[in-house]
């Protein structure tokens, strides 16, 4: 005849057993998967190391030799770069430079204002329908950007706002609202309830909620998105051919580089100069805020 455990016998073993956290987090870190990932990180990083190192290659060198002959022949010049940012005998990139930080900056801040106000309505402002509406802007994510395109430019050339900047702030805006909406959502859906009853008992509406006690708490969130956010737009080509394809005042860097690999056959040696100027400013930004960015997008989803 057997007996049963005493339970504080079973809540030992139970509490003795590892969780599956635990055994993820032994796994992960691992020498195996050290291994790997560094193995993967330097797959990944060599093709970019060839780029940086063809970018200050001499084009002779460029177009007849391979990246890894500069450890044997090392030759370097600083030509190719002088060639795509002079904007008289070069690809003139300095200009498209500067557009790219002009359609860049309010495309981030226009939808974060947007959706900041949006959020903190959806998540502690009941009214009838909220969970429906929220529903919708969340399935808004799964429309594909490519069957938006036609009809916004139909209305921006009614509108006479074809050609400007406006056109590409406003559909950047409008393709980064239901995720921005989303990722502040959940993330104040986190901050506890008694901090906001504490704020109305001290006489605070929600102007004042909404400043003072959840603004600052949102920071990483706020942070995530706008890296996210920062790096589709620099990165963007699709959009800003379909709006600003047809005016080289508006058109950002992307769209200089694919004319460049486009119209220029004899000098496709200035691409890697040419996309090594573009990605300056991104990788920047992701080194400086890349904890926030983090933080950010695992907001919500870890909560019970």
């Amino acid at each position: 005849m057997t007996t049963a455990a005493p339970p504080s016998a079973l809540d030992a073993l139970e509490a003795e057993k590892p969780t599956a956290a635990a055994i993820a987090t032994r796994k992960l870190t691992s020498p195996w998967a050290s291994l790997a990932a560094i193995v993967i990180a330097v797959l990944w990083t060599v093709p970019t190391f060839g780029l940086l190192i063809s970018s200050f290659r001499p084009e002779r060198q460029i177009k007849t030799t391979g990246w890894w002959t500069a450890f044997s022949d090392p030759q370097f010049t600083l030509d190719n770069y002088r060639a795509v940012l002079d904007s008289e005998d070069g690809a003139g990139l300095g200009a498209f430079f500067i557009n790219s930080l002009v359609i860049t900056i309010p495309s981030v801040i226009i939808p974060l204002s947007l959706a900041c106000l949006a959020a903190y309505v959806f998540a502690w402002i009941k009214f009838p329908g909220r969970n429906i509406l929220f529903l919708s802007i969340f399935a808004l994510q799964i429309v594909p950007l490519q069957v938006t395109l036609i009809p916004l430019l139909t209305l921006y050339v009614k509108a006479d706002l074809a050609n400007t900047f406006w056109t590409i702030w406003l559909s950047h805006s409008i393709f980064g609202l239901p995720l921005a909406i989303y990722l502040l959502h959940n993330f104040m859906k986190e901050i506890p309830a008694g901090l906001l009853e504490a704020a109305r008992v001290d006489g605070a509406g929600h102007v004042s909620i909404f400043f003072r006690v959840l603004l600052p708490l949102l920071r990483p969130a706020l942070a995530a998105f706008a890296i996210f956010q920062f790096l589709w737009v620099w990165n963007d080509l699709l959009v800003a051919l379909t709006f600003a394809g047809g005016g080289d005042t508006v058109a950002p860097i992307t769209v200089a580089l694919a004319n460049l690999s486009g119209t220029r056959d004899s000098a496709w040696h200035l691409l890697s100069a040419g996309a090594f100027v573009s990605i300056i400013v991104p990788v920047t930004i992701f080194l400086l805020l890349q904890r926030y960015f983090v933080r950010g997008l695992l907001a919500g989803s870890v909560k019970g």
